[in-house]
């Protein structure tokens, strides 16, 4: 078995980060619904659904969803990070179905961050 350099882990990463990140043009915006344990429990499956239910009834394609695991505040769970491309990533906290189908139709449709919802602005610096 070959063993793996780094140079091959930082290319990719670099594949990887270009093939998820939203790119003008291409997404509209980028939404991950944060589904770690703590997240599935304190509701995030069916903030997921509602979100999917709100991309179908608006028959728009350029939205990409995505998951991922636990970010470490189990206490502001559901969370879900809301990317558009040009603008720094908002992360909203306690969501629920109504509050995901308000993010949809206000931040996502019309890019108006939904103030009372907002845990943090901005991404974090991995070096």
């Amino acid at each position: 078995m070959t063993k793996i350099k780094i140079e091959d882990l930082k290319k990719i990463k670099d594949r990887v980060k270009q093939e998820t990140s939203p790119r003008a043009g291409v997404h509209r915006a980028k939404v991950t619904v944060h589904m770690g344990t703590c997240g599935i429990a304190s509701g995030a499956r069916e903030v997921l659904n509602a979100l999917m239910r709100e991309i179908e009834t608006s028959g728009i394609p350029d939205v990409m969803v995505t998951t991922s695991g636990c970010m470490g505040l189990c206490s502001r769970e559901p969370l879900v990070t809301v990317e558009i491309p040009g603008k720094d990533p908002i992360k909203y906290e306690k969501m629920n179905e109504n509050k995901m189908r308000q993010v949809y139709k206000r931040h996502i449709m019309e890019g108006e961050v939904q103030t009372p919802f907002v845990l943090a602005k901005g991404a974090e610096i991995v070096k």
